[in-house]
C-alpha cells in the first residue's frame, strides 16, 4: 500500500503552538542569558571531572554544571527526595515559567502538562544506594532512592510544584529524549487535548559507572591533556563525544492561549519528526535512511519546502561515524540546498547532554531565531572531505533564518526532528 501523508486542508486545522518560555542548566552557564552569551563568545563548559577521582579511568574529562546550588531552587528536605537531573530540570523549569509569566490557576491547572524526558534517570543515586546494598545491607538503603532515581520523577516534580494537572510524562529515549518530549508535547496542545505544556530533557549522568561503560564502548573523547577542545564536531581530528549533564526546558502553548494573555513569543513550533534506523543498537545506519526520512517528516509535518530552512543544529556529537553520517543525510535531505545552509553542533561547548541534548538545542534553535545569531562550531581546524558543509566555523554569525531544524538521534536507531519557524501574526 501506498504511503498516504495529511492533505494540505489538514494542516490548516491544526493548532498553532509557540514558544513563550526558555530555561537552561548547562556546562556553559546557570541560565539562558549566561549560556548563551558563552556560546557566542565560543567558549567551551568542558573541563576535568570534578565529581569523583578519574585517576584510572581512560577519559578523565567533562561537561559538568559548575558550582550547582539546588537550595538555592528547592528546600533541603525536598531536595534529598530528588536526584541531580531533577535538580537541574526544577531549576531550569523555574526560569523558563518565570520568562513565559504563565500562572497555573485552579481554572487552566487541567489544561497545563508537563512532559520532561532523560536518557538514563539519576545514575548517582543507582550506584550510592547499591554500595550501601552491599555494605550495610538492605535496611539502609534510602527510601528517597526510587523516587529520586526514576526517569519520570522530573516531569513529575515540576507538575507539583506549580501544580499543572493536565499530561505529565517522560520518555527515556536516549539521545532523542528531550526532543521527543518536546515534540510529543506539541502535538499534545496541536490535537487540543493541553493548551500548554512544561517540556524539554534532563540529565546528570557524569558517574564512574556511565562514564567507564561509555568509555568501555569508545563512544568517549580520550583528549585528556586538552579538555577544552576535546569536542570538536565534523572535523577531521574528532575521536569521540565529551559527556555532559544539565536541563534544557520550554514553555510550548496553544496560539490563542498564549495571545489571550499577551504572552511575549520566541517562535513557533511547525514541525516534528520521529523514526527508528532499524539497523544497529549504537552505529547510526550508513544509509543515512533514519536521519533523512526524520528531517523530512518534520518539513512534511510544517508544510514546507526543504529550501525554506536556513539553519540547522546538528546532532553532530563528534564521534567519526555520527558526524558523516548527519552530514550524508543532510545532503540527502535538501540536495544543492545543503550548501548553501548552515549546520553547527553546539555540542562543541556544551559537551553531549544526551537525554538532555534535545532539550537544550531546541532552546538554542530558537534563540537563534529570536537574536538573529547562529552559535558556532568550535574547535574546528581541520576539515574532513566527508563532512563539507557550512559548520560556522570557530565564530558566531549574524543571519536572518525563517525556519530553523534541530536533529536528536539516539542508541537503538531513535531519530527527532523539530522544526521552528519565525513568529508571525
Amino acid at each position: 500500500m501506498a504511503n498516504s501523508h495529511p492533505s494540505q486542508e489538514q494542516y490548516i486545522l491544526k493548532r498553532r503552538v509557540v514558544v513563550t518560555g526558555l530555561g537552561l542548566i548547562t556546562p556553559c552557564g546557570h541560565s539562558v542569558e549566561t549560556t548563551w552569551a558563552e556560546l557566542m563568545a565560543g567558549r567551551s563548559g568542558v573541563d576535568y571531572i570534578r565529581k569523583f577521582d578519574t585517576t584510572k579511568f581512560p577519559v578523565r574529562i567533562g561537561a559538568e554544571v559548575k558550582d550547582f546550588d539546588p537550595l538555592k531552587y528547592v528546600e533541603k528536605k525536598e531536595a534529598r527526595k530528588m536526584g541531580a537531573f531533577i535538580h537541574f530540570a526544577v531549576a531550569a523549569s523555574d526560569e523558563a515559567m518565570s520568562d513565559s509569566g504563565l500562572r497555573i490557576t485552579d481554572d487552566n491547572a487541567e489544561r497545563i502538562g508537563t512532559y520532561i524526558s532523560s536518557g538514563i534517570g539519576d545514575f548517582w543515586a543507582i550506584e550510592r544506594e547499591h554500595e550501601k546494598l552491599l555494605n550495610d545491607g538492605p535496611g539502609r538503603v534510602s527510601p528517597f532512592f526510587i523516587p529520586s532515581a526514576i526517569v519520570n520523577l522530573a516531569a513529575g516534580q515540576v507538575s507539583i510544584r506549580f501544580g499543572a494537572k493536565g499530561a505529565n510524562s517522560a520518555t527515556a529515549t536516549a539521545c532523542s529524549a528531550g526532543a521527543h518530549a518536546i515534540g510529543d508535547s506539541f502535538k499534545i496542545i496541536q490535537r487540543g487535548d493541553a493548551d500548554a505544556m512544561i517540556c524539554g530533557g534532563a540529565e546528570s549522568a557524569i558517574t564512574p559507572m556511565s562514564v567507564a561503560g561509555f568509555a568501555a564502548m569508545r563512544a568517549l573523547s580520550t583528549r585528556n591533556d586538552d579538555p577544552i577542545h576535546a569536542s570538536r564536531p565534523f572535523e577531521r581530528d574528532r575521536d569521540g563525544f565529551v559527556i555532559g549533564e544539565g536541563a534544557g526546558i520550554m514553555i510550548l502553548e496553544e496560539l490563542e492561549f498564549a495571545r489571550a494573555r499577551d504572552a511575549m513569543i520566541y517562535a513557533e513550533l511547525v514541525g516534528y519528526g520521529m523514526t527508528a534506523d532499524a539497523f544497529h543498537i549504537t552505529m547510526p545506519d550508513e544509509t543515512a535512511s533514519g536521519a533523512r526520512r526524520v528531517m523530512q517528516m518534520a518539513m512534511r509535518d510544517a508544510g514546507i519546502e526543504p529550501e525554506q530552512v536556513s539553519y540547522v543544529n546538528a546532532h553532530g556529537t563528534s564521534t567519526p561515524y555520527n558526524d558523516k553520517f548527519e552530514t550524508y543525510a543532510i545532503k540527502q535531505t535538501f540536495g544543492e540546498h545543503a550548501y548553501k545552509l548552515a549546520v553547527s553542533s553546539t555540542k562543541s561547548m556544551t559537551g553531549h547532554l544526551l537525554g538532555a541534548a534535545g532539550g537544550i538545542e531546541a532552546v538554542f534553535s530558537v534563540l537563534a531565531i529570536h537574536h538573529n545569531m547562529l552559535p558556532p562550531t568550535i574547535n574546528y581546524v581541520n576539515p574532513d572531505p566527508d563532512c563539507d558543509l557550512d559548520y560556522v566555523p570557530n565564530e558566531p554569525r549574524e543571519a536572518r533564518v525563517a525556519y530553523t531544524l534541530s536533529n536528536s538521534f539516539g542508541f537503538g536507531g531513535t531519530n527527532a526532528a523539530l522544526l521552528f519557524k519565525r513568529y508571525e501574526e
